[in-house]
């Protein structure tokens, strides 16, 4: 039975989770505020951590830092519908996803089994290695490397790499690249794909501007060329 940590201060949206979540078959904790959220974290060792950006005490983008440096559990992160800016940050500082409010649990739920599915994935041997140029990706350490050097990837920075060298000189949607790195089919947020596609350009290419790797195509999405 998977354990998720609920981190929310609204009383009547963390029954409601509890609920759908209990009857899913998922045990589940809460936290009401940011102090417990870390404290709940380190004790209970969740699999996975539902987390509110708008907290008491310490909000959700202190708690995400503080968590990320102790773990890697995926954590999804709850947002308002405004703030663009936050949701950036919390992608920046660590998190695994996010859905804006108001949501429905159909696809939260998805995005929550997804990213634990894709959790256990990050468990298990694969000894693939995959390389175009002078980028390399070595997926049995889950290392990224250019012209020899390791490159500091974020977790879905990473997975989104190591898909497109899989798959180089095709061109994806960025519904399709949803559904393929993140695990859902929800034709919702590509700007998620949007802002991972920029990090790994400022990583990967001599100038992110101009990419000679990572190309955008018009109409469509994103390719690798190699």
């Amino acid at each position: 039975m998977k354990k998720i940590l609920i981190v929310e201060d609204e009383p009547t949206l963390v029954a409601t989770l509890r609920y759908n979540f209990e009857r899913e078959g998922f045990q589940v904790t809460t936290a009401g505020d940011g102090e417990l959220a870390i404290s709940a974290a380190r004790d209970e060792r969740p699999d996975l951590i539902i987390l509110d950006l708008m907290l008491p005490k310490m909000d959700g983008l202190e708690v995400c830092r503080v968590l990320r440096r102790e773990t890697a559990t995926p954590i999804l992160m709850l947002t308002a519908k405004t703030d663009e800016v936050d949701k950036v940050v919390g992608l920046e500082i660590g998190a695994d996803d996010y859905v804006t409010k108001p949501f429905g649990m159909r696809e939260l739920t998805a995005r929550v089994r997804s990213l634990l599915r894709r959790a256990e994935q990050r468990l298990q041997p694969n000894n693939e290695n995959l390389s175009v140029g002078e980028i390399a990706v070595d997926t049995a350490r889950r290392q990224a490397f250019r012209s020899g050097q390791p490159l500091p990837l974020k977790p879905k920075e990473y997975e989104l790499l190591a898909f497109l060298l899989r798959n180089r000189g095709r061109a994806f949607t960025r519904d399709q690249l949803l559904n393929q790195v993140w695990g859902y089919d929800f034709a919702g947020d590509s700007r998620t794909v949007d802002v991972h596609v920029r990090w790994l350009r400022e990583k990967i290419e001599e100038e992110p501007s101009k990419p000679a790797r990572l190309i955008t195509v018009r109409g469509t999405g994103y390719r690798f060329d190699g």
